[in-house]
């Protein structure tokens, strides 16, 4: 591959810009891209992906556009776990609260706190 990128190189530098490649250069690369992939040659050679594809003579690849689902059904687990959850407060002046919550998600205890706080005053 450095061997033809050398002579890409002394073949750009010698040639005015959007010169067609001699077909010797094409063919070295379709052997390279035969043995290491399309992309791993096109890239580093700078050369044409799409045109370097084509000649390696495979069957032209039909895009086909992606058609968009008319509906998509979301299900949620049929049963989400419920847990637990007890929230002990105690004042400096001795009142307390207790919460016990059964819920998938826990409750805000900073709210509840600042709410309790306000209320105690």
């Amino acid at each position: 591959m450095i061997q033809l990128q050398r002579q890409l190189e002394q073949f750009r530098n010698s040639q005015p810009a959007r010169t067609k490649l001699p077909e010797s250069l094409w063919q070295a690369a379709v052997e390279l891209a035969r043995q290491h992939g399309v992309y791993p040659v096109a890239h580093p050679l700078r050369l044409d992906y799409t045109r370097l594809k084509e000649r390696l003579g495979g069957p032209p690849t039909v895009r086909r556009k992606a058609t968009k689902p008319g509906f998509v059904e979301l299900v949620a687990p049929s049963c989400a776990q419920l847990e637990e959850y007890v929230i002990e407060f105690e004042s400096g002046g001795g009142s307390k609260m207790r919460i016990q919550w059964k819920a998938a998600a826990p409750p805000d205890w900073a709210t509840l706190l600042q709410a309790w706080r306000e209320t105690e005053g």
